[in-house]
């Protein structure tokens, strides 16, 4: 009976892997295409089709995402993009549809979003953006259907929605700059003027499409933590006053905490989303158990639970302040308690009770040390 019940579970399991390795990114839509319908949710809630532009003679399709870093540096071009041509029937629409459960959390390391649907809305609204911003990443029929390499990847339909460009928006792939080929430009302004476009394909350069073959690789990630040592180091405030000094060219993220503080244990986990996002970058988190030495097990015990392979120290002995002096004269001693230190000490951020990871992640990724962009 166990045998005939396993069968079944095996046989889906090989077949599950056989379709991950088989499946092959879809070919871009070839020029002279016509545009494949859609009917997707924008940022406002509203459902998006091909029908929703009928008034425009020319139709640019982005294929774009959050968390790219590419994809952030061209968000301003887009929006200058559709200010330009708003006037002479041209319609701008963007699309994610990356899979947000194929992005492992060091595929974030330039951002403070991933690519949900609720952090499309904010991504919108901090950037006010002009246009729809519609969502894919469920099912990604609109992304199967066009073929888009990377993101942002750019196609431009004529009066009869039939694709006359596709590629790369300019060949700037930073914020600043002046580009030498203004491609998607271009094609606009000779659709505009009813003559054929000159450039009709480009390869475009960006972040990989996260395809929900993808989903594994987050598994993948989340196993390897459990393999990553995790250590408590006893720190006195000789000790504490280099950490705030930061001689390294990191910034440092450090938070003080204790087994007992019921905030503390609640948000240490978005302290490891943030550790495991900008790791990689010029960024390190530091942690500071403010309990009794002689709770370094229990201490020990609750960061091992939580895969903390970052640095960690506990204060040497029971004088907390003692602590409190050597973290930050400023700070009244309530836990928990967070500062961010940039190399040479300057104190950057504080705060007393706990953080918004929202804000924690732009504060980081907008510091001039970490940045959004490569």
């Amino acid at each position: 009976m166990r045998i005939q019940l396993l069968v079944p579970v095996l046989t889906l399991m090989f077949l599950t892997s056989i379709r991950l390795q088989a499946f092959m990114p879809p070919a871009t839509l070839p020029i002279g295409s016509v545009a494949p319908d859609f009917n997707l949710k924008n940022v406002d809630g509203k459902s998006y089709s091909l029908k929703s532009f009928s008034d425009a003679n020319v139709l640019a399709v982005v294929f774009t995402c959050n968390h790219c870093p590419t994809a952030q540096a061209y968000e301003d071009r887009i929006i200058a993009l559709t200010s330009e041509f708003k006037d002479k029937k041209v319609a701008v629409v963007a699309i994610s549809s990356n899979d947000p459960k194929a992005i492992r959390l060091d595929e974030l390391g330039y951002t403070d979003m991933s690519d949900t649907y609720q952090e499309m809305q904010l991504r919108a609204k901090d950037k006010n953006y002009n246009f729809p911003y519609l969502y894919d990443g469920d099912n990604q029929a609109t992304a199967l259907a066009y073929g888009p390499v990377a993101t942002p990847h750019i196609f431009i339909f004529d009066k009869d929605r039939k694709l006359r460009y596709t590629g790369r928006i300019d060949d700037v792939e930073k914020p600043t700059g002046t580009p030498k080929n203004r491609d998607a430009y271009n094609a606009i302004q000779e659709l505009i003027a009813n003559k054929p476009v000159t450039v009709a394909t480009t390869k475009t350069f960006g972040c990989s499409m996260k395809w929900a073959t993808k989903e594994h690789g987050v598994q993948d990630e989340e196993a390897s933590w459990a393999k990553e040592p995790v250590s408590l180091e006893t720190i006195d405030e000789a000790g504490i006053k280099e950490l705030i000094a930061n001689k390294t060219d990191k910034l440092r993220l450090i938070n003080v905490w204790a087994t007992w503080c019921g905030p503390c244990v609640t948000e240490f986990p978005d302290f490891m989303q943030i550790h495991h996002m900008y790791r990689n970058r010029d960024f390190e988190f530091i942690s500071i158990s403010a309990d009794t030495p002689d709770k370094k097990d229990k201490a020990l015990k609750f960061l091992q639970g939580k895969r903390a392979s970052n640095k960690n120290f506990i204060f040497h002995i029971e004088d907390k302040y003692k602590l409190i002096e050597a973290i930050d004269p400023n700070w009244q001693g309530a836990l928990p308690y967070t500062i961010l230190v940039e190399p040479g000490g300057k104190i950057v951020y504080a705060q007393q009770g706990p953080i918004d990871p929202r804000k924690m992640k732009k504060t980081v990724v907008e510091n001039k040390h970490v940045g959004r962009f490569y």
